[in-house]
């Protein structure tokens, strides 16, 4: 089995993820659609020929159906299909997430001259997607498809990666500035954090890429730590699915406060 994580750069048109949501067949799990940040992160888990399928009918609909010249949104993004991770469920099949990958940044560029940045297992090392939206276009060339972005797809970035918590903190009486030091002071190789300004409210964006090491527990204490007097944390969000494991780790009295439950795992939901 495998997870295939899809981000797109729309969040606020309700109609047409419904229609994007159509595409995914029997993959779609899990669908998470923010306005502030005007993108949405399909989650899809299915056999790797399955999985295939309906990956390529929600891309290709997204690619037919989004302009990036019209989006705005807090979140960064370079693509109309901005991020693509593929993700083995089960140890044995590294090698057939990394064969996913290779299959679609191919089609994406065939089919749509859109250019194509590879992540995770790249020529013998680890590229990481923070070091693709860093470098892409100035010292990193697209691996699949043309040198620069379309007109109006961008270009996106597919991957393989291991498993991963995408999870905000939503923050009151708290500045943007403020918000940017605490996501500083809370990064490290196993936290990834941006700060954005969402409505009368900051919020802390966190990818927790060893949650089974760091999880949201320590993630929400360590912040919490970090506010000023008048700070406030409003509330947390998942955003998509999380490994059951991650729920075994955290207390269940705190399940709530984090945003966590059992029917918002990967097992659950791919039961």
């Amino acid at each position: 089995m495998f997870e295939c994580v899809i981000n797109l750069s729309e969040g606020r048109d309700a109609p047409l993820l419904d229609e994007l949501r159509a595409t995914a067949g029997g993959s779609l799990r899990d669908l998470h659609a923010d306005a502030f940040h005007n993108r949405s992160v399909f989650t899809l888990i299915n056999d790797a020929s399955q999985l295939a399928r309906d990956v390529r009918a929600l891309l290709g609909a997204a690619f037919t159906s989004l302009d990036l010249t019209r989006h705005e949104g807090v979140h960064p993004r370079f693509g109309v299909v901005d991020v693509v991770p593929f993700v083995a469920l089960e140890p044995e099949d590294p090698n057939e997430a990394v064969a996913l990958r290779d299959e679609t940044a191919q089609w994406i560029a065939d089919s749509f001259n859109v250019p194509v940045f590879l992540y995770g297992p790249v020529d013998g090392a680890i590229r990481t997607l923070p070091e693709v939206r860093r470098m892409a276009f100035r010292t990193l060339k697209p691996d699949k498809g043309p040198e620069s972005a379309h007109a109006t797809l961008g270009a996106s970035a597919v991957g393989v990666r291991g498993l991963l918590v995408a999870w905000n903190l939503w923050l009151s009486g708290v500045t943007l500035n403020e918000a940017r030091a605490i996501a500083r002071a809370i990064r490290s190789l196993e936290v990834r954090a941006l700060a954005f300004q969402v409505g009368d409210q900051v919020q802390v964006s966190c990818n927790l890429v060893a949650p089974l090491l760091v999880g949201t527990s320590a993630v929400f204490d360590r912040v919490t730590s970090l506010l000023p007097a008048r700070g406030t944390v409003a509330r947390a969000e998942l955003v998509g699915l999380a490994p059951r494991a991650l729920l075994a780790m955290e207390d269940r009295t705190r399940w709530s406060q984090l945003d966590l439950s059992e029917q918002r795992t990967i097992e659950y939901q791919s039961g």
